[in-house]
């Protein structure tokens, strides 16, 4: 499981997630930020923090939502 970055954070990008990741698994994109969901441990550290309820764990996405995980996937795929 993965916590996912949605679309609140492409007005903000406030990048309080970045610092508080513990594995450092959220980089900046040209739009907002994303979490590698294959790095991702899940401890919620970046939810807990972002000031624009920006995140979600990847189980709870609706499907309008599900893009947002697919994005990261393609953002970091090129990696």
């Amino acid at each position: 499981m993965a916590f996912v970055i949605l679309d609140p954070c492409q007005q903000e990008k406030a990048a309080e997630c970045v610092s508080v990741c513990p594995v450092d698994c959220i980089e900046e994109g040209t739009d907002q930020f994303y979490i590698d969901p294959d790095v991702c441990i899940d401890c919620g550290a970046c939810k807990a923090v972002c000031p624009v309820d920006a995140i979600e764990e990847e189980y709870d996405l609706t499907p309008e939502q599900e893009v947002f995980l697919e994005r990261a996937e393609a953002f970091f795929a090129d990696r």
